[in-house]
């Protein structure tokens, strides 16, 4: 089999990660992707971080088998967490999304003062805040871990009083801190990036790591020559628990594309 024509599988612990795949698709249309929620075992951002390694493995084992030629982990827990160990066990092409996010970021802000948000596991690992140093070792970062906002995405709850009260309460500290930069350490808050806005105001830039992300992606296929060319590329979706629920949840994020889901054991 030619390994241009092989898919490219996409991991998540849930549902956000297809903010990642929806930049995937339009960036590389003529790609087939194999994206796998772990919906049984989510959220990921509160768990250990020997747990969240093991889920990642068995995820990348998981997409492995389907004969993928290149790994792309959309969640933000499993990028900060476990992208090395995956890496190293991995072989194919792994890509994660903290340090496109990252390079974005820097490359938006004008100065220096750069926000991050994300999940409890994403903010205590730390990960952002090296990758931005790497690139601009004299960065001033604020971070801040926001819990409820993962769920508050999934009810649909995106634009309503008590999701504008809670970002405006996460995103206090760092506005008083002066950011002119916000990095979205999270593949769900996406769908919130209005209420940022209209919280944080205009001066401040909304960085999505999403797009940064497929950019990588695709940079890293034509190195390889693996980047197949045509304009028709598929999508298939599995999940661990509730594909019902992923489906409907999941056409929020990239409207009718997730048609149908076919639930794995774990």
């Amino acid at each position: 089999m030619d390994n241009r024509s092989r898919p490219i599988g996409v991991f998540d612990s849930g549902i956000g990660g297809l903010t990642v795949l929806r930049a995937l698709i339009a960036t590389l249309p003529g790609e087939d992707f194999i994206y796998l929620g772990d919906t049984a075992r989510l959220p990921y951002g509160t768990k250990s971080k020997e747990v969240i390694s093991r889920y990642s493995r068995e995820n990348s084992e998981f997409l492995l088998a389907k004969g993928i030629k290149m790994l792309v982990v959309a969640c933000n827990t499993s990028s900060a967490v476990a992208l090395t160990e995956i890496s190293r066990l991995t072989i194919v092409p792994v890509i994660g999304v903290i340090e496109p996010g990252a390079s974005a970021a820097v490359k938006a802000s004008r100065s220096g003062k750069i926000g991050v948000i994300g999940t409890e596991a994403t903010i205590a690992s730390g990960a952002y805040t090296r990758a931005i140093q790497a690139l601009r070792p004299r960065a001033e970062i604020y971070t801040r871990a926001c819990p409820l906002l993962v769920p508050l995405v999934e009810e649909g709850w995106t634009d309503n009083d008590i999701a504008e009260r809670t970002v405006a309460f996460y995103l206090e500290s760092l506005r008083q801190s002066g950011i002119d930069t916000l990095l979205l350490g999270c593949t769900h808050y996406p769908l919130l990036r209005g209420l940022f806005e209209r919280v944080l105001g205009t001066r401040v830039s909304i960085v999505d790591s999403a797009a940064a992300t497929a950019a990588a992606v695709s940079r890293r296929l034509g190195e390889l020559n693996l980047r197949r060319a045509r304009s028709n590329g598929s999508q298939s979706f599995f999940v661990t628990e509730s594909p019902d629920r992923f489906v409907r949840v999941g056409r929020r994020f990239i409207g009718d594309r997730v048609e149908s889901a076919v639930r794995i054991d774990r």
